[in-house]
């Protein structure tokens, strides 16, 4: 008997839940290229024993990059080494390179951090930290290298000295607790023995804690694990010289700022159609104006004209008259004085008449008219306000996605043949400038574009792994850039020989810096 009334209400909550299911809030998502880029600062660190002449690992954990050739990891990563003597420190790279000898800087055990030193260069880049402590339930990446994981797969004492990527997992925040020592966070990211040290990552690969330990439950599998927060380890580094590479923008995804691109553009375009019909109706208000103006003056000036000969005609009639009564009165004198006058009066009638504007002239009278009232164009501006010259070019955080990038001004002169600076040639590809940098120490390629129209710089950063750093930096040597000012052949040449550079890059940068330009002062 309930059938048919469940039924309605059912068809009357099914349409309400699906609409408040596509309003929900999507959970944010972490980007796997900004993870994968922070790995590339994640190493092993092991603490080796020696046997003779043969090193060997008695246990390891994870450490990542701070400051050049600086790694932070856990105090009781490193305890060993301080507490066994004979014990030494070695650091392997995710990929690429060898393991390589390092050196305890500073060790706190107190909130479970220590400073380390590679004694070689690694040449890796360094992870920026986040500045602002995460929220609740946001999605959190842990990089490091389980001891689990190194069981699974069989590895032997040599490899765990060889080149090996780290380990990721995902999980949320969970919260931010204090030990009893320390600041933490607490957060549901798997971790094992072997992670201690490494990084907890926001969806921006930037390091929001570094995992220290997990919380036990009756010998099981822990479900909830802590990491060193970062309130914890920004004092540390700088009381240890250290200035690490700081971030506290929201992270925002490619997907998000493209879908304000549009928007913008969008809106800019239409602005601009606004525009465009609100001058031509202006425009054509002036013109309509102008040419009832025109039209005024000219029936004025013909209905004058008229009045004028009328009147003439009128004079040369009296003067006529007056002529002929003084030759009827036999003064020769007057009579020739008059009928001078009456041609005189009659030129001057056929003047006014004849000389009168045609209604033809109404169209030339307005654009006469509009040409002497047309505001003068502005004198031409100075080079730097055209998009060349000195400029300086100021980052517009609103457009752009910054994880680890500097974001200081840039200083620009640019000419038009795609000269910067006076000394870098920009390429020229399907009407646009730009520049691909490849340099031999840094794991990143910058592809810097200009746009002197808009007077707007950018710069996409690709934060790359050793084996595609490799490929580019093959690529980057079959070209020599040319010189500024090798015309505008070779500003081709050199964009179609970016290009095959371009072809071996990933679809989205990690990073996109758009800068506004405006003169230097």
């Amino acid at each position: 008997m309930f059938g048919k009334p469940l039924l309605r209400l059912l068809s009357f909550l099914l349409p309400i839940a699906i609409c408040a299911m596509a309003l929900a809030p999507t959970p944010s998502r972490a980007d796997p290229s900004d993870i994968a880029a922070a790995a590339r600062g994640v190493v092993r660190v092991v603490v080796l024993g020696h046997d003779g002449s043969q090193l060997f690992p008695v246990s390891h954990g994870t450490g990542f990059v701070v400051q050049g050739d600086r790694i932070l990891t856990n105090a009781h990563v490193v305890q060993e080494v301080l507490q066994v003597s004979g014990l030494t420190l070695g650091i392997v790279p995710p990929q690429g390179g060898e393991a390589v000898p390092g050196r305890i800087v500073s060790y706190s055990p107190k909130n479970d951090l220590a400073l380390i030193e590679a004694t070689k260069p690694l040449h890796l880049p360094p992870l920026a930290i986040a500045s602002v402590p995460p929220q609740d339930s946001t999605l959190v990446s842990a990089v490091g290298y389980p001891m689990n994981v190194d069981r699974a797969q069989g590895l032997s004492v040599a490899d765990v000295l060889r080149p090996q990527p780290p380990v990721k997992s995902r999980g949320y925040v969970s919260g931010e607790r204090p030990t009893r020592d320390f600041d933490t966070v607490l957060h549901t990211a798997p971790i094992a023995r072997g992670n201690s040290g490494g990084p907890l990552l926001d969806n921006c690969g930037r390091v929001i804690g570094a995992n220290s330990f997990g919380a036990e439950s009756q010998g099981t599998d822990a479900e909830f694990f802590f990491a060193v927060s970062t309130r914890e380890i920004l004092p540390f580094l700088r009381s240890n010289g250290v200035e690490p590479v700081v971030n506290g923008l929201p992270c925002k995804s490619l997907a998000e700022l493209d879908a304000a691109e549009r928007v913008r553009s969008e809106r800019e375009a239409q602005t601009a159609m606004e525009l465009a019909r609100r001058q031509e109706a202006q425009a054509t208000q002036r013109r309509d104006a102008a040419r009832r103006d025109a039209e005024f003056d000219i029936v004025e000036e013909r209905d004058n004209g008229m009045a004028i000969a009328a009147l003439l005609l009128a004079l040369s009639l009296l003067t006529g008259l007056y002529t002929w009564h003084a030759k009827e009165k036999g003064s020769e004198r007057h009579a020739t004085i008059a009928g001078a006058l009456t041609g005189i009066v009659l030129i001057g009638m056929f003047a006014a008449w004849f000389t009168r504007p045609s209604m033809d002239q109404i169209e030339e009278r307005a654009v006469a008219s509009l040409a002497q009232h047309t505001v003068p164009a502005e004198k031409p501006q100075p080079a730097a306000a055209n998009g060349k010259g000195d400029l300086v070019c100021t980052i517009d955080l609103a457009r752009s996605r910054v994880t680890n990038a500097e974001m200081n001004d840039v200083p620009l002169n640019w000419t038009d043949e795609g000269c910067v600076n006076h000394r870098s040639q920009y390429g020229l590809s399907g009407g646009k400038w730009s520049r691909i940098l490849v340099p031999n120490e840094e794991e990143t390629v910058s592809v810097a574009h200009y746009d002197p129209a808009r007077q707007e710089y950018r710069v996409d950063r690709y934060l790359l792994d050793h084996d595609a750093m490799e490929s580019v930096r093959a690529e980057r040597a079959k070209y020599d850039p040319p010189a500024c000012g090798s015309g505008d052949g070779a500003a081709r040449a050199l964009g179609e020989q970016q290009g095959a550079i371009a072809a071996l890059l990933p679809s989205q940068p990690n990073e996109r810096l758009v800068y506004r330009c405006h003169t230097a002062e």
